[in-house]
């Protein structure tokens, strides 16, 4: 197959594993069912079926990941709407992203030590608690993979918002703002969308805090790539 074939062959089954998981997770509805889970595990499963390289899936799926740009800016709407809930509770906010954002990346330098990353591998951990376009431009930031962090991102998504809920039902959080700020920062995208299942402002609150986690991130990338 030639180098233009195999693009548009990875875009075309990329594109519509996701449009089928969509639809299989209307019908069921259950954490195995996910969109994100079902097209990542799908999609490496296909790459390692083929015994195609992560190059030739990345040329067809480039796009995708430049659409994070886009995706980046427009992260300015909710927070516009929101502008009344951030003025009412912006110490909250604060506080808990940083609170988070430091357990984040204490856990991730722990984690890295103890398996003995390479920098590069490290810079590739550390972001992986933020949202996939915020974690992307730190892990660049830092000198780390760009590519190899979004599935870590995605790992660590995808597992927060399947036990999140569950941890949630145990533990002595009552208010919406705990428990939406919760999954914002312990599983951002994937965790906005499971607060939203569980009520309007636990969605709004998930999304602010993952916002905010994420710019606090980059920005402290940015300085540390400095260092």
């Amino acid at each position: 197959m030639s180098a233009e074939g195999t693009a548009v062959f990875w875009a075309a089954t990329t594109v519509g594993i996701y449009l089928a998981s969509t639809r299989i997770h209307l019908r069921f509805n259950a954490w195995w069912s996910s969109p994100l889970l079902l097209t990542w595990g799908l999609c490496g499963g296909l790459v390692l079926a083929t015994r195609s390289s992560y190059g030739e899936y990345l040329s067809g799926t480039q796009w995708l990941i430049d659409l994070l740009g886009p995706a980046i800016v427009a992260f300015a709407i909710p927070i516009h709407e929101n502008r009344r809930t951030i003025r009412r509770h912006w110490r909250l906010l604060v506080v808990g992203t940083f609170v988070g954002s430091a357990l984040a990346l204490g856990s991730a330098c722990v984690l890295a030590d103890f398996f003995h990353f390479s920098s590069q591998h490290e810079a590739s951990f550390l972001p992986r608690s933020i949202s996939t376009p915020f974690a992307i431009m730190a892990s660049r930031d830092l000198g780390g993979f760009p590519e190899l962090t979004a599935a870590l991102t995605a790992v660590t998504g995808i597992f927060g918002a399947t036990i999140g809920t569950g941890l949630l039902s145990r533990m002595p959080l009552r208010s919406s703002f705990a428990r939406g700020a919760s999954l914002g920062m312990g599983a951002h995208g994937a965790g906005v969308a499971k607060a939203y299942e569980l009520g309007e402002e636990e969605g709004t609150v998930a999304g602010l805090t993952m916002i905010f986690a994420g710019l606090l991130n980059v920005i402290f990338a940015a300085i540390l790539a400095q260092v």
